[in-house]
């Protein structure tokens, strides 16, 4: 190796050793944002995961190291108490020097209603069917351009979101006997957000913009890492979609209600959810009418998932002709990192075309 070419690698070295000691430290809820903040990071930093792969965020005890990550962390990005209604103590009490993002509160981001009913009426899915194709012709767009398109795209989600409510104020007072019996409380919203590859898109601007308020030197690159991953994350959808064109029609039934995002981007509708949103035990009365979905509709797949209770599943199955396939909404089998995010959603659309 030459003199130059040495001292150049040297430098090199150097530079990226300051850079990473530099980086702002970053603590992450879940491994699908870590992704998403890792990507915006890349060359600058690597943000801490605090909810390790194949846990729950609904229930989770921190690990020491965890606890620490959040004390030493300059900022913190997670999804919200909808989602892991502990972490927000932990925040509060432990990253008390941090500059926190809680990414369900963020412009920009597609809030869907929590849905109470074990069964979900093909009318459930009318709203995400009629801006499905303004979602598709303007795809690239909001993908390019969140901030010229975001504000008439939300106006007319708004519109769709006010219908949506309607139903739901009306679904719920026909399942409310039901509810009470699974003593559930929850938030207005559904927390599983990261499931859009739209919100996800917009989240990596935030983080972007978050990183730079910390670390302005290396605004420049947080940008540039922003923009490279969100048109990686358009052609992700492209691909999404083409790969469940095939077994558009099929009926399937989730573990829990976490989908929703992911059926509203792809117009891809689930018929149901064992659980509720929270993954609480489902009541047996619950159980009775997801069986019955079953056998009366003919449903070609039931999908479990790898944080919880398999047995469930099975016992549902029990005497259909429907099959089963495992659906990870967190990566479970993942290494975490940059990469995560776009093989969790790629391997969400691969279980469900197999399985269908």
């Amino acid at each position: 190796m030459s003199r130059t070419l040495l001292s150049l690698s040297i430098s090199t070295l150097l530079m990226g050793g300051t850079a990473l000691a530099d980086a702002p430290k970053v603590a992450v809820d879940i491994a699908p944002v870590h992704s998403l903040v890792a990507q915006v990071m890349q060359g600058i930093g690597v943000p801490k995961l605090i909810v390790q792969p194949g846990a729950s965020p609904h229930e989770y005890s921190l690990r020491p190291s965890e606890a620490s990550a959040l004390q030493e962390a300059d900022l913190v990005f997670w999804i919200g108490e909808d989602l892991a209604p502990w972490m927000e103590d932990a925040v509060e009490t432990l990253a008390t020097d941090a500059t926190v993002t809680t990414l369900l509160e963020t412009d920009d981001t597609l809030l869907l209603d929590v849905r109470e009913g074990a069964l979900f009426e093909a009318h459930d899915h009318g709203a995400a069917h009629d801006d499905h194709d303004d979602h598709d012709d303007h795809h690239g767009a909001e993908h390019t351009d969140d901030k010229d398109h975001g504000h008439d795209a939300h106006a007319h989600e708004d519109h769709d979101e006010d219908k949506h409510s309607d139903h739901e104020e009306h679904e719920h007072d026909d399942h409310a006997d039901h509810d009470n019996h699974d003593g559930h409380a929850h938030g207005a919203h559904d927390p599983h957000a990261w499931l859009s590859p739209r919100n996800a898109s917009a989240w990596l601007n935030v983080i972007a913009a978050q990183l730079s308020a910390a670390d302005p030197d290396n605004a420049g690159t947080y940008f540039a890492n922003a923009s490279a991953a969100r048109a990686d994350i358009e052609a992700l959808a492209a691909d999404v979609g083409a790969m469940l064109d095939p077994v558009r029609g099929g009926s399937f039934i989730v573990f829990h209600d976490a989908y929703q995002y992911f059926e509203k981007d792809f117009d891809f509708p689930a018929a149901g959810a064992i659980s509720l949103g929270d993954a609480s035990d489902p009541s047996p009365a619950r159980i009775a009418e997801i069986q019955g979905l079953i056998r009366a509709e003919g449903i070609d797949c039931v999908l479990a998932e790898p944080q919880f209770n398999l047995g469930i599943v099975t016992a549902i199955l029990d005497g259909t002709e429907a099959k089963t396939g495992v659906i990870d909404p967190l990566g479970a089998s993942l290494d975490p990192g940059a990469p995560l995010y776009p093989k969790l959603i790629r391997n969400m659309a691969q279980t469900l075309a197999e399985c269908l």
